[in-house]
Parts: C-alpha cells; structure tokens; sequence
C-alpha cells in the first residue's frame, strides 16, 4: 500500500476522518512536542485532541460577530454542554479571568427557515466564549468530556449561521415580519420530492453536503461512496425525518437484538423480542446514544454522581487516558488500581469491609493498551456485598466476542471504533442493565437528564457503517490471531499482549460468548527501541491514533497517549516503546507479508 503523507487524514480524503497519519516515528514524538515539522502539515488528527477546522472557522466568525479581539470560542451542541463547560473553567480557574466567560446560544429562526426538513433538525450551537489565555482550560473539558460539536454538525451550522438563520436566541421577535422573504437553509437540508429521481449525491432527503459546490466534502472518496450507497439502496431522497429510524437501529444492534440491514423507511417494530446479550428484560430504550465514546463514560459517571450522590470513583487497570481524568476532574476523585490485579481486588475488598464507599468502579474489558482483563465475576460480587455500581467499557472486546452486561450495571462504548469500521464518523453508546440494582434510579435521572445530542449526518454514517459489523468481527479476529503467531514466533519480540495469551485469559473465557474470538487489538515490545523504530517505520499499513478500523492501523501508543507521563505509565509495566496494532480486514496472506517485511527491517537494524 501506499503511505499515507504525514498529516494527511486517515482515510485519505477523507474529511470528517477520526484519524491523522503519522508515517514515522519521530512523527509521532514531533507532534507531542509541537514541532513545526509535524503541526504544519496537520490537515486534520483525532477529533477529541485536535479541534477539527470546520469547527475552528465557525467560532471564530462568533467571536468576530459576538466576542472581542483576542477572545477564542468553544462550540457545543447544548446550552447545558456549554454551561458544563463554563462550571468547569470557573472550578479549574486560578487567574479569577473566567469570571468573565460569556454564553451564546445560537437557535434556528423559524421565521426565517421555510423548510420543514430543517426545522426537524436540532441546529442548535452554543459558544463559551473566553479570553485565548483561557484556551488550555476549555480545550481540557472539550477533550475529556467529549461534549463538544462534531465537525458534521459545525459545518452544516456555520452555514445556517452565515445565512443569518441560525441566530442568538435572545435576538428572535416574538412576532415575525410576515412581508420577510423566508430563507430556505443550506441546500443539503433542502426538503425534495421523494417521488423525483435525486440528484446525484443526495441522502437525508436532501442535497448532501458532499455536492454542494461549498463544502469540504465535495469530491472524496467517502462522499461519493456514501452518496451512491443511499441512492442505490433506497432510489430516492431520504427525509430527515427517517434519523430517527437510523437510531432505533443502532440502539438495536448495540442491545444485541438487530445484526443485519434495515430498511430506513419502515418504522421499527414497537418489540424487541430478543437480544444475544445475556440479560432477559432489555429493550432498546436501555439504550443511550451520545456524539463520541468519551461522551458516554463522562455522562455515565455524571448519571452515577446523580443517583448516590458525591463519592470517589474506582478506576481499575490501566485506562484509555481521558477516564482516569474524568474520574479525577469531575467529582470526588478516584481510587487508582493502575495494575489491575487480584492483589488490587484484595486491596479493594479491604477497604470495603473497613467501611469505605465508593460510587462505582469503571474498567475496561479488555484494557487499553495492555489487554489485560479485570476478573468481572469477582468485581460483581464485591459490588452486589458492599454497594458500589460497575461501568464496564466493551469498546475493544465487542458484544460479539464477549458478553460483560450480566456483571455491569452501565455498559459503556465507542462506536467510533469497531462498530462503525469506516473511520470517518464518531459515536458513543450506553447500556443501563434492567437488571441492576441502580436500575430504576439510573432511568429516572436518564429520564430529565439525558440530551441527545447525536447530529443527525453523524448518525446516518454510523447506521451505515455497522451494517455488517458482526462478519467483520469475525474476520478482524482471525486476522488477528493471524498477526499474533507471527509476533509470537519471532525472536526479536520480547513480549506479546493480547487477550488470548495474557495471565487473564480466565477472566476473558469467563465472559467469551459461544462463538467469539478474542479481538482485532494487540500490542507487542522489541528488546530494543531501536529495533520499535525500524519496524514501525517500514511497516506498510495506516499509521496513525484510534482503532476498531476496517483497515491495520499501527500507532506507538504509549507515546502518543502518555508522552508527558512515561514514568508514571512505566511504574504500572506499561513501556513507551510498546507498539499497539488495530488488525484489519485485508487479506492474511497481505497482512503476513507486510510484517514480515517489517520484522526484516528490525532484524537488519539489530545486525548494525
């Protein structure tokens, strides 16, 4: 395969992509750095840790339109979100500056939108507008909570803002000028004759943002793929209001009870009969879609804080970075168990029987990025005994590989990463056990609390994209093992994690469904660093942040996650020059082929 250009998206061309190409890797220690070298050629990185330029140009024409020189804009899509984001500024603030921090809620002016379709579109935006010395505070809770606007969203808003429709909230008249020539919105969420042949390019109903001569869009890959996708699917416009359709399938295929294709224009059935997910009772309302995974571990911790009020967190094993700062930055604080072992557990057990309480204990299953699993039926019981809730996150192990809801009262999930595949669309998902103890009470806060800020192109990319997501578990894993042995047998490789060949493995079988494998996520070590250095930079595949992609996507991740903290991951056996691999779907022999040039490379760099 080609290599994709440093600073490139990944995919290529693709522009809502949810990864960055760092080919080299000194490319991936020059943009911890902030070397110029690297920064400069940034077309876009992870939406979470680079704010996408959609999303900067719109808030910058806020500030121009709303704030001062020298102020910035971060963009939500809730006045809620926004004020969340000003609490935590204010919380976090030494300076006294955020005392000043403004909110401008931008709604749609219906006397001005004529089109039906568009008012069916939550087109809301709200800007925290700040100081720029602030920066470093906003850009904390845009990272950690996952609240902010998705780059789909920003771009189809900043339209409706520049046509002056999407307006400040206080600016609306009660009473609208009956003689003002209404406006129509931007043509892509135009309402069109379902009975007309659509132009090429259409979805939603509507003229797609990848046609309009405007958009960033226009001429990818992914907008020419999606576009002949919906028209040959479905021979005609898709309306807006079919969304809601979209999300009812994907709560269904996330609850276990859908696993194929769905006709959008039909409504689903109002039953749920089954589900493969273990638990008797669960229905697609127990479902809760959110913008981004992160966003779903923010708000399940928000829930829990809700239910049993202000008390430390547990974070068990090593995490993904940003839910250990969840757990330390938002509440109480947490209790640590970086290793996550029995000897932790024992530890915890202690601690319970001496009459300390915790809120809940979050994990992942398996972890990121050591796979190591935590022993659920053991965490369960401890739970049930002394009263605390479990949040697992299943992102990297998959409802088809393993079943953890029986041992959760929250299942947690980036559908950014294996669910979707394609790599060019963010989406999060809870689950609420019917079964469990906080059941009730969590629904109950769900009830007023929850915000379904899920945009609506974001949603139609994702309904697509997890179309076939079972086959391509099944395959992902098998290449995977595939890529293990390989590793397994070399002799330069000092240590292989995986989940089928760690000491956890019981804890991994314990929860297998019949038919599982165990996962497209591997990391592996070299004696040397020297010899990390030249197989990552002579292997053939995408090279970037993320995983879950239907294509191989390397990344030294240690690096990129913990480069200011490389000691504190080390004292928890988690190395920086540890090199983590997402398998794809290519084909073995490919696949095969590719590593073993690789390994050349790192054998020839030993030899020197």
């Amino acid at each position: 395969m080609s290599v994709i250009e440093l600073g490139e998206s990944i995919p290529a061309l693709t522009p809502h992509a949810t990864s960055v190409s760092l080919p080299e890797w000194q490319d991936n220690i020059g943009y911890e750095e902030g070397q110029e070298r690297v920064l400069s050629k940034m077309v876009t990185g992870y939406p979470r840790f680079f704010i996408h330029k959609l999303i900067t140009a719109f808030a910058d024409d806020i500030v121009k339109k709303h704030g001062k020189t020298g102020q910035q804009a971060m963009l939500f899509p809730s006045s809620r979100a926004a004020r969340r984001c000003v609490n935590f500024m204010q919380s976090k603030d030494q300076s006294g500056t955020s005392d000043h921090l403004q909110v401008v809620d931008l709604v749609l002016d219906n006397s001005r939108a004529d089109s039906e379709t568009l008012k069916k579109i939550s087109s809301s935006i709200s800007a925290v507008i700040y100081n720029r010395d602030l920066f470093p505070l906003a850009k904390q809770y845009w990272q950690h909570s996952g609240d902010g606007v998705s780059s789909r969203r920003a771009s189809f808003c900043h339209a409706l803002f520049q046509e002056g429709i999407l307006v400040e909230h206080t600016a609306l008249q009660p009473i609208s000028n009956i003689f003002q020539k209404p406006c129509k919105g931007p043509r892509r969420y135009q309402r069109a004759s379902i009975d007309k042949t659509p132009p090429k390019g259409n979805k939603v109903g509507v003229e797609s943002s990848e046609n309009h001569p405007d958009s960033p869009l226009n001429g990818s890959t992914e907008s020419r793929e999606s576009s002949q996708f919906l028209e040959e699917r479905f021979g005609r416009n898709l309306d807006v209001s079919f969304v809601e359709n979209a999300k009812s399938a994907i709560r269904r295929r996330i609850a276990g009870s859908l696993m194929g294709e769905v006709d959008l224009t039909e409504a689903p059935s109002p039953k749920m009969d089954t589900n493969v997910r273990g638990v008797v009772g669960l229905s697609e309302d127990d479902v809760y879609l959110y913008p981004c995974g992160m966003n779903s571990i923010f708000n399940a911790h928000r829930m829990m804080l809700e239910v049993r009020g202000p008390m430390k967190s547990i974070m068990y094993g090593f995490p993904y970075v940003d839910t250990l700062k969840i757990l330390e930055k938002f509440g109480p604080g947490c209790l640590f168990y970086g290793n996550g072992s029995s000897e932790d557990l024992d530890d915890l057990e202690k601690r319970l029987e001496s009459g300390e309480k915790f809120l809940a204990l979050f994990c992942e299953f398996p972890g990121n990025p050591m796979l190591k699993c935590p022993d659920l039926q053991r965490i369960r019981k401890l739970a049930d005994k002394y009263d605390f809730g479990v949040v697992v996150d299943e992102t990297i192990g998959n409802f088809i590989n393993v079943h953890v809801l029986p041992y959760a009262d929250v299942v947690v999930s980036s559908l950014t990463k294996i669910f979707s595949g394609e790599c060019n669309v963010m989406g999060g998902g809870s689950i609420l056990n019917p079964r469990g103890r906080y059941y009730q009470a969590l629904k109950r806060v769900a009830s007023f609390d929850y915000e379904d800020n899920y945009w609506a192109e974001d949603v139609i990319f994702m309904e697509r994209n997890s179309r076939h997501f079972v086959s391509r578990i099944e395959r992902i894993n098998d290449n995977a093992e595939t890529i293990c042995n390989i590793l397994r047998a070399h002799p330069l490789v000092k240590a292989l994690y995986y989940p089928k060949f760690n000491d956890s493995r019981p804890f991994y079988d314990a929860c297998r469904t019949p038919n599982g494998g165990y996962g497209g996520l591997l990391s592996f070590t070299f004696h040397t660093n020297a010899q990390a250095v030249a197989f990552y930079d002579r292997l053939e595949t995408a090279k970037g942040p993320s995983l879950g992609t239907n294509f191989t996507l390397t990344s030294p991740y240690v690096i990129l996650a913990h480069f200011l903290e490389l000691d504190w991951a080390a004292q928890f056996e988690v190395p920086a020059e540890l090199i983590r691999i997402s398998v794809g779907l290519e084909d073995a022999d490919d696949l095969k082929s590719r590593f073993a040039v690789a390994l050349k490379a790192a054998e020839e760099c030993q030899s020197q």
